[in-house]
């Protein structure tokens, strides 16, 4: 038994990853599913549905990487 645990511990971590194009991330936790954060829901309504029944929650995804909605400067210069 104490060889399993030193094979697994001696295997790098994957890390997590916040996907900046995902605006919504689900947080899954517990013992069977593992711990882990998935960024990859474009609303709350789809990462809320495959939380379902699962030890999870949703979260908004704090490096959503939002486009710009405010339209780019002007120089004061006019095309004619």
């Amino acid at each position: 038994m104490s060889a399993l645990a030193l094979v697994l511990m001696s295997v790098p971590a994957r890390a997590q990853i916040y996907d900046p194009r995902s605006p919504v991330c689900l947080h899954v936790f517990g013992e069977l599913e593992g711990e882990r954060m998935d960024c990859i829901f474009s609303s709350f309504a789809q990462c809320q549905a495959a939380a379902s029944g699962r030890p999870a929650t949703c979260l908004m995804n704090p490096y959503f990487a939002q486009a710009s909605a405010v339209p780019p400067a002007r120089t004061g210069r006019r095309v004619r």
